[in-house]
This record gives structure tokens, C-alpha cells and sequence, in this order.
């Protein structure tokens, strides 16, 4: 008789760089969407079964309205939460940003649901950085998404929660840019570098090795 056990259920949830948006390259003409998730579930076999929710364009705070309805009513055991590129591209304050993303965190913790925050990538120019006012320009925006992603790990970090640091597996080293092979656009990743992501996403968090997450007693927010 075959188990009716079903698989520890994975939410992905999140905006493009979620959804798997890429624009047309020479290695993806067709521009098609290859979301981090389907590499996870590769990896994970029937360790898990991996869901998709991903909108374009969309800011945290749209992520905020429809997260009890797509994440919480669902029941997952885990949330992966990818969000704060498209808020930063409208120039929002990342504290403001970040005020949404503890709300999705702390609202999937009272639900008994294991929250994994992931880090927001990098972004690149090619070209006219010998320019001062473009070079500015660029270091501004990358700090600004290293102030953000820094409040993520010590949220995570205090919440002793598992994170991933999806700007520094897809940054250059010394310049801090998203890297070339991963980016085609300079904001969302191509499929090496969304693959790169479900890979690594699996090998820290959901190998064997590194035990699936277990979930922690929510404690009230003082941040």
C-alpha cells in the first residue's frame, strides 16, 4: 500500500528575480522564465515539493497584501522570501523596505511556518563608468542594497534564522556588481545565474547535511 505521507511543502515567494524573469540573450533568445524554484525542486527529488509564487514588478508592499492568501492559507512548512529590488529601483528608504519584509517574516513565524529570508542581488552597468557622476551613481544603488541586505542578516541572525546571501554568490568580489555571466540586463539573472541560485539555495539550506529547517516559536518584534 503506497504512503499517503505527502512531501514537506516549499513556497518560493516573491517578484521577477522569483518568477524566473529574464530578458533575451544569446544563451535565452527567447527570453524564457526560469525560476530558482524548479532547479530547488530538481535537487530536492521527494525531499520536498517545491510551489512558485512570483509577480513581476511587484514591490514589498503588494508582497505584504497578498501573503497571508498565498503563503499562510496554504500551510507550507517553509517560505523562501525574496523581495526589495523593485522598491529600491523607486528609490525607498531600505528601512521602509524592511519594515515589509519582517512583517511577511514574522507573520509566516506565528503561523508556525519557517521563514528563509534571501538577500537582494547586485545590479551591473558596462560601460560609461569612467564617467563621475555614473560611477556615483552605481556605488550609490549597490550600498543602498548592501544597507538593506545587511538588515536582513542581522534580522535573521537575532531571530536565529537560516538566510540566503543571494548578493554574495552572485557579486563580483571587487567591484561588488552582479557578475556578468549571471545578468544580461544588469538586474535579473539569466539562467546560469537562476540556477546558480537553486543550487546553492539547496546545498545551504535543504541537503541532507544541512537538515531542512525546523520551525521556531515567534517571539514579538522589537525591530
Amino acid at each position: 500500500m503506497a504512503s499517503s505521507r505527502r512531501s514537506p511543502l516549499i513556497l518560493c515567494f516573491g517578484d521577477s528575480l522569483t518568477a524566473g524573469y529574464q530578458t533575451p540573450g544569446p544563451t535565452c533568445p527567447q527570453a524564457e522564465a526560469t525560476p530558482y524554484g524548479l532547479v530547488l525542486q530538481e535537487y530536492l527529488g521527494h525531499q520536498g515539493q517545491v510551489e512558485i509564487s512570483g509577480i513581476c514588478g511587484e514591490v514589498t508592499g503588494e508582497m505584504v497584501l497578498r501573503f497571508r492568501a498565498t503563503v499562510i492559507d496554504r500551510r507550507p512548512q517553509t517560505v523562501v522570501i525574496l523581495g526589495g529590488t523593485n522598491d529600491l529601483g523607486w528609490n525607498a528608504d531600505p528601512a521602509e523596505i524592511m519594515r515589509n519584509l519582517i512583517k511577511m517574516y514574522e507573520s509566516a513565524r506565528a503561523a508556525s511556518i519557517v521563514p528563509i529570508p534571501v538577500t537582494v542581488p547586485s545590479l551591473r552597468v558596462d560601460g560609461g563608468l569612467d564617467n563621475p557622476d555614473a560611477a556615483a551613481w552605481l556605488a550609490e544603488h549597490i550600498q543602498r542594497r548592501r544597507n538593506l541586505n545587511a538588515l536582513i542578516a542581522d534580522y535573521a541572525r537575532r531571530r536565529e534564522l537560516p538566510y540566503f546571501d543571494l548578493f554574495a554568490e552572485t557579486a563580483e568580489p571587487d567591484s561588488l556588481m552582479l557578475a556578468g555571466p549571471y545578468s544580461n540586463d544588469g538586474l535579473h539573472l539569466t539562467t546560469r545565474g537562476y540556477h546558480l541560485f537553486g543550487r546553492r539555495l539547496y546545498e545551504e539550506m535543504f541537503a541532507p547535511a544541512a537538515g531542512v529547517p525546523q520551525a521556531t516559536p515567534s517571539r514579538p518584534s522589537k525591530t
